[in-house]
C-alpha cells in the first residue's frame, strides 16, 4: 500500500508562507534543492490544494532544454511531469498541465482507496488539504524542512485543534542551517 506522505518548507514557528503569502524566506541552494528532487523520485501522485498547484505548476513549462538550467532543476522538472497529480479546489476552471485534474471535494474514502492502488507514494501540498487528510487520519508520514527564519504569524503548516502522535524517523541537517525532519505518524 502507498503511504500519504505530507512535506513542506516551514519556518522555526511552524508557517509555510508569511502573512503577505509569500515563500521567498525560504532557503533553496543546491544541496536543498537536490534534497527534494531526490525525495520526490518516488513520488507517483501529487495532491493539491489550489494555491500549492498554482505555485507548482510552473513545472510544466520550466525549460528542459540541456543548458538552460542546472541538471537537478531539470530533472526536477521532468519528476514534476511525469507524476499524476490531483488539484482539490471549488474555484479553479481549468488545469494548466498534462496528467492532472480537478476534484471539487476532497474525500477520505477516495483517498483510502487511491493509497490501496496506488503503485508509488502520494504526497499531499498545501496545510488546508493536508489538515483535512490529517484529521481523517491519512497522512502516514510527514516531512518537514525547517528553515533558519521566525516569520511571527502567516500561514501555518500544521493544523490547529488536531493532536497526532510522530515517531521521528531520520534527521538531516544542511550547510545552510536547514534541517530536514523526516516522521511516522503513529496510529
Amino acid at each position: 500500500m502507498a503511504k500519504l506522505i505530507y512535506a513542506a518548507n516551514i519556518s522555526l514557528d511552524g508557517y509555510m508562507e508569511d502573512e503577505r503569502g509569500n515563500i521567498e524566506w525560504t532557503i533553496s541552494d543546491d544541496e536543498v534543492f537536490a534534497f527534494w528532487t531526490d525525495f520526490e523520485r518516488p513520488i507517483g501522485t501529487y495532491l493539491y490544494g489550489r494555491r500549492m498547484y498554482e505555485s507548482m505548476v510552473y513545472w510544466e513549462t520550466a525549460s528542459a532544454k540541456p543548458g538552460d538550467q542546472p541538471e537537478v532543476v531539470r530533472e526536477f522538472a521532468q519528476i514534476w511531469r511525469t507524476a499524476e497529480k490531483i488539484v482539490y479546489s471549488q474555484t479553479l476552471q481549468a488545469v494548466s498541465s498534462a496528467r492532472t485534474r480537478i476534484e471539487r471535494e476532497f474525500d477520505p474514502d477516495a483517498i483510502r482507496r487511491l493509497k490501496e492502488t496506488s503503485g508509488a507514494d502520494i504526497t499531499i501540498g498545501g496545510p488546508e488539504l493536508a489538515g483535512q487528510a490529517m484529521s481523517a487520519g491519512l497522512i502516514d508520514e510527514c516531512h518537514l524542512i525547517l528553515n533558519p527564519i521566525v516569520l511571527g504569524r502567516g500561514k501555518r503548516a500544521l493544523p490547529d485543534n488536531l493532536r497526532m502522535r510522530l515517531e521521528l524517523l531520520g534527521e538531516r541537517r544542511f550547510r545552510s542551517g536547514v534541517v530536514h525532519l523526516h516522521y511516522r505518524v503513529i496510529v
